[in-house]
């Protein structure tokens, strides 16, 4: 893969973690924005995710495959779960909480994870699908052949769609309680839809690594139309992955596909006539910023009043900040933050 192509993933990662900080503002906006970036952001992380993926077809090689998912996000994801939650205790019991029980019920909702945990935790649940999603991905495609790989995926989709009849139809009431109604740990079943997208971005590596004028067109045509027709009342399209809203059948696919298409396409033109090195330094401290950025506001917001942009920057800056003093000043600051790189394995030099 060349440097170029390099970039404007990188560049097109640091851009959609900007929008994961935008679409937790807790105020209200003129436009909708937010419903617009729920439309293809957390999609576009797992095509993009596929896009790199590559299977452990030899002998031992899905251990090695596991092993590093998980040091590169379990290991991160415990560290900053019991780092914000000890901070957050220390502020409890600063207030004068001591109700034991109160400690008890948020630890064994912490454990659960996913869609149980709100506030602080609000991002935690895609890590957990991520991994998830890579190791049924890793399964899927060392057990079965193409066809079969397939027909799987589509029995997986259909599957995400009946979970969310039942949650927002059958059980009712706000996406996030109906969802919530539907017990899971750490959001495993979210994979059922992550992994359509996830195949999406392995199955079509060469149409994402270099987005034609025709894709972009077709992509800007579907995109338009569906924000036109939304702005309009004629369709209330909403995409909710980790409250399990799918709300359409085909739009499921068509919305964040064409929207991905757009962005892809876009910066990748862009990062062929200019670097966007401040998006590429988003996209390193991308993990610091996806578990810190909402903390960082509830930590803050109590003692300054800030809007949009405000809320952006203080969930973009602190947490690069944050991030470069753990890997500067903790032991193993590196793997703490995803760092980890396996071992490559010496070759014995023949006598």
């Amino acid at each position: 893969m060349s440097k170029k192509r390099l970039t404007w993933v990188d560049v097109t990662k640091g851009f959609l973690m900007i929008l994961v900080v935008i679409g937790h503002y807790p105020g209200e906006l003129d436009f909708p924005l937010a419903k617009y970036i729920y439309w293809f952001h957390m999609p576009a992380f797992f095509i993009l995710s596929g896009l790199f993926f590559k299977p452990a077809m030899e002998k031992g090689l899905m251990k090695a495959a596991i092993h590093k998912r998980f040091m590169q996000l379990i290991v991160p994801y415990l560290f900053f779960l019991v780092s914000i939650t000890l901070i957050r205790y220390g502020m409890e019991i600063g207030s004068g909480n001591w109700d034991v029980s109160w400690y008890l019920n948020d630890l064994w909702t912490l454990v659960i994870g996913g869609r149980f945990v709100r506030g602080a935790y609000g991002v935690f649940w895609f890590v957990t699908t991520l991994f998830f999603t890579h190791l049924f991905f890793l399964w899927l495609t060392k057990t079965f052949n193409r066809t079969k790989q397939f027909v799987l995926l589509a029995i997986f989709y259909t599957l995400a769609h009946f979970e969310s009849i039942v949650a927002m139809h059958v059980i009712g009431g706000k996406p996030s309680e109906a969802a919530q109604s539907i017990p899971m740990l750490w959001n495993i079943d979210v994979a059922l839809m992550a992994i359509v997208y996830f195949a999406i971005g392995y199955y079509l590596k060469d149409i994402w690594m270099q987005v034609t004028k025709r894709w972009m067109i077709a992509g800007i045509v579907v995109s338009v139309t569906a924000v036109v027709l939304d702005s309009v009342g004629m369709i209330d399209y909403r995409l909710s992955m980790k409250f399990l809203r799918y709300d359409h059948f085909i739009l499921d696919l068509a919305i964040p596909l064409s929207f991905t298409i757009v962005l892809v396409g876009v910066f990748q033109r862009i990062t062929a006539r200019m670097s966007l090195g401040w998006l590429r330094k988003v996209e390193q401290h991308s993990l610091s910023i996806m578990y810190l950025h909402i903390f960082a506001d509830i930590v803050l917001n109590d003692y300054f009043t800030y809007g949009l942009m405000g809320f952006t920057a203080i969930g973009l800056f602190i947490p690069i900040i944050v991030s470069i003093l753990i890997n500067k000043l903790l032991p193993n600051g590196k793997l703490l933050l995803g760092g980890f790189t396996p071992k490559k394995k010496s070759t014995p030099i023949p006598t």
